[in-house]
């Protein structure tokens, strides 16, 4: 790899133990890449504070300087780890304090973290604790290079936002926070970032189920192609853009799309393409649709629904309040758990808002930091759940061993209400 002159003396140890350590992982992480040379970033968003079985032996056995060397730098020593040279954040994490009671997760992981994010924030780490950094203050400008974790969180940042980055890992966005680099490739590239595969939706696309189904068809083709989506859809918002990324990435692994007119790197199918030739189209139909519906949905046969998940990716104020609205002067049912996944952030807009108050008055609940997924954690005896996620319905029932329904915000507050799933197609 070419290396600048910063780039030598940081390698060389101008700047300490620990960001010659980072520089040396980035170089050996590009070199196997085939990266020529390093980018400049100014934003990382990782998971420092995430905890684990392994980070509690690394503490235990030297302090978080010790886990933070070893998983974020892969060094054999315990090093001092000094503030972030660039502005990082963190991303969702484990179950907080508010869990506590209600989340089956361990009080010690709970106190763990609480440590680390003492550790991180004295080094300049912004705890965020979200997996959707842009709603709560962390927005990239269009061409900026970025090192970026979670799947949904890329895509977003990608293509909604034209920022860059491909999909990072813990070391990685561990070394970039200390050097302010990473491996110039991938979608760091400008013409690594036009598209490859035409998606046409010939049903309308009306609404948040039906973008998360558009996404869920798109990724399965296309795995981690750039796809270009056309069709019949009004202006999707910020909740659309995010369930369409977050499905598309968990059934494939696409880290970038373009919508024609509507996310900013593309204006027409022809620019999206860089006017080469445009392949046919794949056809998003009424029977694609219905298949993709179908698939979602055949994860089990129980219809008694123990547990309702909602806000994967972290929920929005808008979708947070549309649920309070469905719940006012309801109850849930006696043996279902609703539980709302959210920005720490949002939910104090929430709790101001009233929306919380409503919820909780259900027999619901407003979680932060987290997600089942991510905390390998449910109510206990789940046997069955339902989600508007259709991420979610694709990684929970393989996590936790238990059975999904996927449908509409509507069928899903049914569901917690009535305990039972009645949701269809239509």
């Amino acid at each position: 790899m070419r290396l600048s002159d910063d780039e030598k003396a940081m390698r060389d140890g101008a700047e300490g133990a620990a960001v010659a350590a980072a520089m040396d992982l980035l170089i050996r992480y590009g070199e196997a890449l085939d990266a020529e040379r390093l980018c400049d970033t100014r934003n990382v968003a990782g998971t420092t504070t995430q905890p684990s079985p392994a980070k509690a032996r690394l503490v235990a056995e030297g302090g978080w300087s010790r886990a933070f060397s070893v998983i974020s730098l892969d060094a054999d020593e315990t090093l001092d780890i000094p503030d972030m040279r660039v502005p990082t954040c963190q991303l969702q994490h484990g179950f907080g304090p508010d869990s506590v009671g209600v989340a089956p997760y361990p009080k010690e992981f709970v106190e763990l973290q609480t440590q680390a994010e003492a550790f991180a924030g004295r080094r300049g780490v912004n705890i965020l604790a979200t997996c959707t950094p842009y709603q709560v203050g962390n927005l990239p400008v269009r061409g900026e290079h970025c090192a970026w974790m979670e799947s949904s969180a890329v895509v977003y940042c990608n293509s909604v936002l034209g920022a860059r980055t491909n999909c990072e890992g813990g070391a990685s966005t561990g070394a970039a926070s200390l050097t302010g680099k990473i491996p110039y490739w991938g979608n760091h590239i400008p013409e690594n970032r036009f598209g490859t595969h035409l998606v046409r939706a010939d049903v309308p696309v009306r609404d948040f189920m039906d973008w998360g189904l558009l996404g869920y068809f798109t990724g399965d083709l296309v795995q981690e192609g750039r796809p270009v989506i056309t069709g019949e859809f009004a202006r999707p918002d910020l909740t659309d853009l995010k369930h369409f990324g977050a499905a598309s990435a968990s059934s494939g692994g696409v880290e970038l799309y373009h919508i024609p007119g509507i996310t900013p790197e593309a204006a027409t199918v022809a620019q999206a393409f860089d006017g080469r030739r445009v392949p046919d189209p794949l056809v998003f139909g009424a029977a694609e649709r219905r298949a993709v519906y179908e698939s979602l949905n055949n994860q089990g046969t129980s219809t008694d629904v123990d547990f309702v998940l909602l806000g994967c990716p972290h929920a929005s104020v808008d979708q947070i309040r549309a649920a309070a609205r469905l719940l006012d002067g309801k109850r849930l049912h006696s043996g279902t758990q609703l539980w709302i996944m959210a920005p720490r952030a949002l939910k104090d807009v929430a709790d101001r808002s009233g929306y919380t108050a409503v919820i909780e008055a259900a027999g619901g609940k407003v979680l932060v930091d987290s997600c089942p997924a991510m905390s390998r954690s449910a109510p206990p005896g789940t046997k069955v759940f339902a989600t508007d996620s259709a991420k979610q319905a694709h990684y929970l029932p393989a996590i936790l061993g238990i059975e999904a329904w996927f449908g509409t915000l509507e069928d899903c507050i049914d569901a917690a209400v009535t305990g039972r799933w009645g949701g269809e197609l239509r």
